[in-house]
């Protein structure tokens, strides 16, 4: 909320002026920047897409390879966001909930996906479940490869996913009162009845946004991915793999008008976070704050 007073010798009818000066210059400042660093690019790559013609872009967006790569991004990505929503409220809870020693270090490794590089997890992920790998070895005779398949896709997207479920949940757990988990227990309501009728409603919001959060993080997704998935068309090839491949190539066209298409889908998953938000905030709770 901004304040304001009236200027000196204004009245009633004078000019307003703000307690804090400066927004002009401030909000010139803000769009000059946000301009270079995020309108200008992603402009030029719909100006590169609008250079083709209407036949070669559809050609480019929806010829079989990339319908599969589709699937295969919107599946593993929808997939991980679902695991990451149930498992991320489980450790959220436990977090919250229960004091434990070593508390503080599980908490931080909750961020590990954060601040290691893609790639690095990619090349752990990896080695753990490659044919030889301390897992793989195990589930490879049981008909269970992970490596190469669309299974590792999902788990890469997974792994970095996690954070922001348990991140975005976290905080509302920490503000919901006990003292009405305890009246409803008092009042005869069973621990699963609790957590359904008085738990959930109060974090639904926050972990439907980090469902949200999560699942947009996972259609963007490459270094982790390019190691685990092998990279085979029509297989475990995801969109970012597909651009990657068709700037190799040289085929600029084709990789943004790809890009293009993703843009599209991101910009109208920020709507709906927002718009989470939102909702999220007429029902009481805190605003939620993430970044994608």
């Amino acid at each position: 909320m901004s304040a304001v007073v009236p200027g000196p010798g204004s009245g009633r009818t004078g000019v307003r002026r703000r307690v804090l000066p400066g927004f002009g210059p401030a909000l010139g400042f803000t769009l000059t920047y946000l301009s270079l660093l995020v309108l200008i690019p992603l402009a030029g790559v719909f100006l590169r897409a609008t250079g083709m013609s209407g036949a070669a872009f559809l050609e480019a967006v929806s010829n079989t390879r990339a319908i599969a790569a589709y699937k295969l991004t919107f599946g593993a990505a929808a997939a991980a966001a679902a695991i990451n929503a149930v498992f991320g409220l489980l450790v959220a809870w436990v977090l919250v909930r229960y004091p434990f020693p070593g508390r503080r270090v599980v908490d931080a490794m909750v961020d590990l996906p954060f601040a290691m590089p893609t790639a690095v997890a990619g090349l752990a992920l990896t080695a753990v479940y490659a044919g030889n790998g301390w897992l793989g070895q195990y589930l490879v005779p049981l008909g269970v490869p992970v490596v190469f398949t669309p299974l590792g896709v999902t788990l890469a997207l997974t792994f970095i996913g996690l954070p922001f479920v348990v991140r975005t949940v976290q905080p509302v757990l920490q503000d919901l009162e006990l003292e009405v988990e305890e009246a409803a227990a008092s009042l005869g309501a069973s621990r699963f009845q609790t957590f359904v009728r008085i738990t959930l409603p109060g974090v639904l919001p926050a972990l439907v946004t980090g469902f949200t959060l999560a699942f947009a993080r996972a259609l963007g997704e490459y270094g982790s991915v390019v190691f685990i998935s092998g990279n085979l068309p029509f297989k475990t090839e995801i969109t970012t793999l597909l651009i990657m491949t068709k700037l190799e190539q040289y085929d600029y066209a084709g990789a943004t008008a790809i890009a293009s298409v993703m843009l599209v889908v991101s910009f109208v998953l920020l709507l709906a976070i927002n718009a989470l938000q939102a909702w999220a905030r007429r029902r009481g709770n805190a605003p939620l704050q993430a970044t994608v």
